[in-house]
């Protein structure tokens, strides 16, 4: 059994290892063994300075998340105590360096700062991301990070969560020195120089410098970045003390606002978003010794906004990329708009000219499959056509290597009618990307009834490598998330006939947390492509149910979004949107001919409205085996979808609500609960 804290001696300097994999975390131990094997360097007159690393290249990552989510959810601290640690290490007579690899995050951060001297390797991240959380950092780092880098700079990296790389701490003068060479050899050589040449300093007793401004723009970045959550707003009051109190008042401010932080439901949401982002990977039924196919070499078939996003997500993750189109003008529109959107992160500081310049190298535009027999998967990314997606598959198929994955981007179409078209239906799997799929996070894979073990490993692998929330998903129409966004949209539109307007059902649910209206979201698709899927969907309405009415009118007059200027809303050349009279009034006359007696709508009737339906068709998705787990479904809808991370998902929020209570409403509005729901609610459970 591995210990967790070594302590080993060389020269004047001691060594202390800490080795809890896989990153480290504070687990209850950690702490207390630190302190001691510090007491013991502290003790040996031998010893002149002391080193403090991590094991398996990394420092400490943080807390044990699953620890304070267990804690929490038991009315306890969230983590373990650290303060008499903190204490040890800054209160030591001889230096103590902390030398980082890896991460130096939250409290892995806190207990560096702690130390004399940071050093850190140049790939190696900093940061104190709690408010990602829902919490306050409670182990000091309020109070000593403003006292290193200033209140500016604390303020805006505790606001926004935001992870540095060693070089900007260099900068910043959160760290002392930068290793380029052998690590341990040159961490041990810097603590024997301070130890001989340099005093022992302690943040602790620094100044925060006054800036007068610094607060204020912290508060209105939180609004603007962090807009409704609570944890921002407290560290931000943890900072002010440190600016205006002693450090030992400042830290007992700073522990009960992260105490109070810890009792909110947005943290228990938000530690939820947390495990459930990285519960989609351990995927129930798939050996975990399953390999995946090797990922190298990729080719697309689409050049459009999906194509050739997919195709900037592959070069991004060093992928070599082939990308097929049926005519030159289309290839040559969809390489400038990547050309376009790379060159944009190139102004904007994002990244080097040279770093596109390797990018574009990777992407290879063409109008045939010369090449296609060398890619390790192929993912056709066509237009929503059963028709053109077949075809296209019979093609590939006499083209693509045994072993090549074949993966559609379809957003509705049935995978298993799909891979009909080939003679290996094992090797085929959805992947389900969203737009733009440079940018967006989730990636639904989507299993077909033959997709094999090892494809649906290698799509989750593909998910990982370019760094996207893959979750596996059963092969329904829309599958998880446009199967749950339908719902959605139709009762937005009942809702604007009964008497709301696009933008008071945009306004409430933006409200409520949503990135975007649903409006607004229906304008940036584009209302020709939501048209086009009802009609492909229209056999799949049961005789006699209701249907919206306007889509259908605004499709006809050309109405498509903000491709033409003209949608639900206006939009003027920057795309902002305005609402517009004449849709307001063609709604009140559709109502009116269609019978629909229009009343006052309350912002409280269109929330449970539209996120109501949406947790009864996820409790559907649920009980169908379409997801695994309710926590896939909110990380589908907070990854892909807009949904406030901060409510935890849908179906956290329905359990956050009650299951009777969301039933009862359901019921209310004239629906009928879902029987997983109904039986949910009667057990007095929640969704799992």
């Amino acid at each position: 059994m591995t210990e967790l804290i070594t302590l080993f001696n060389h020269g004047p300097v001691a060594l202390i290892t800490i080795d809890n994999p896989p990153v480290n975390a504070l687990s209850p131990g950690v702490p207390e063994r630190l302190e001691s094997a510090l007491e013991a360097a502290q003790a040996d007159p031998a010893t002149k300075a002391i080193v403090i690393i991590g094991g398996s290249h990394t420092f400490i990552a943080g807390a044990d998340i699953n620890e304070f989510a267990k804690n929490i959810a038991a009315g306890k601290p969230g983590g373990p105590s650290i303060h008499n640690l903190l204490a040890a290490i800054e209160d030591s007579a001889k230096p103590v360096v902390v030398a980082i690899e890896g991460a130096a995050l939250g409290g892995g951060l806190e207990v560096a700062m702690a130390a004399h001297y940071r050093v850190a390797v140049t790939s190696a991240n900093l940061g104190l991301p709690e408010a990602n959380l829902g919490i306050v950092p409670g182990a000091e780092g309020t109070q000593r990070l403003p006292r290193l880098i200033g209140l500016a700079k604390a303020a805006e990296l505790i606001v926004s969560g935001r992870i540095i790389k060693a070089p900007e701490a260099m900068t910043l003068g959160l760290i002392d020195g930068i290793i380029v060479g052998e690590f341990i050899a040159d961490a041990l050589t810097f603590a024997e120089g301070v130890a001989q040449t340099r005093p022992v300093p302690k943040a602790s007793v620094r100044p925060v410098e006054p800036d007068p401004a610094a607060l204020p723009a912290a508060r209105e970045l939180a609004k603007k970045i962090r807009r409704n959550q609570t944890a921002p707003l407290l560290a931000l009051d943890a900072l002010e003390a440190a600016a205006t109190l002693s450090f030992e008042e400042g830290c007992k401010k700073e522990r009960e606002l992260s105490a109070k932080s810890l009792t909110t439901p947005q943290a228990a949401a938000l530690i939820h978003a947390f495990l459930a982002e990285r519960a989609v990977s351990k995927v129930p039924g798939l050996p975990k010794d399953t390999q995946p196919y090797p990922l190298n070499k990729a080719a697309i078939i689409g050049a459009g906004i999906m194509g050739g996003g997919i195709a900037m997500a592959l070069a991004n993750a060093g992928m070599d990329v082939r990308i097929k189109d049926t005519s030159q003008e289309a290839l040559d529109r969809g390489l400038a708009t990547v050309c376009k959107n790379y060159q944009n992160s190139v102004n904007k500081g994002r990244f080097p000219q040279s770093v596109m310049d390797e990018r574009m190298a990777l992407i290879h535009p063409q109008l045939d499959y010369a090449g296609f027999e060398e890619a390790d998967i192929i993912i056709e990314a066509a237009f929503e056509s059963m028709a053109v997606k077949k075809q296209l598959f019979a093609e590939i198929d006499k083209v693509a290597k045994p072993d090549c994955v074949l993966a559609t981007n379809t957003s509705t179409l049935d995978i298993d009618e799909i891979a009909s078209a080939t003679s290996r239906p094992e090797m085929v799997i959805g992947t389900h990307f969203f737009s733009p799929a440079h940018v967006m996070r989730l990636v639904e894979i989507v299993r077909g009834k033959a997709s094999s073990d090892r494809v649906i490993a290698t799509a989750m692998a593909l998910a990982k490598k370019l760094r996207k929330v893959g979750v596996l998903v059963g092969n329904a129409m829309g599958f998880v998330g446009n199967r749950m966004m339908f719902p959605y949209m139709r009762e937005a539109q009942f809702l604007i006939e009964e008497g709301a307007t696009p933008a008071q059902v945009d306004r409430a649910l933006t409200d409520f947390g949503m990135a975007m209206g649903i409006f607004a979201v229906d304008d940036m698709g584009g209302l020709d492509l939501n048209w086009r899927v009802q009609q492909q969907n229209a056999h799949l309405i049961k005789p006699g149910e209701r249907r919206p009415l306007m889509l259908q009118k605004l499709y006809e007059m050309g109405r498509y979004g903000q491709k033409t200027g003209r949608g639900w809303y206006l939009y003027d050349e920057n795309r902002k949107a305005t609402p517009d009279p004449e849709v307001e009034a063609l709604i009140e006359q559709t109502a009116k001919d269609a019978g629909i007696k229009r009343r006052p709508i309350t912002d409280e009737e269109i929330i449970e409205r539209c996120i109501y339906v949406m947790i009864n068709e996820g409790a559907h998705i649920l009980e169908e085996g379409i997801a695994s787990r309710a926590s896939d479904i909110d990380a589908i809808y907070f990854s892909g979808y807009g949904f406030p991370a901060y409510r935890g998902g849908p179906m956290w929020y329905a359990n956050a609500v009650g299951l009777q209570k969301v039933s009862d409403r359901i019921e209310d509005f004239g629906w009928q609960p879902a029987p997983l729901l109904k039986r949910l609610a009667g057990e007095g459970k929640n969704f799992e």
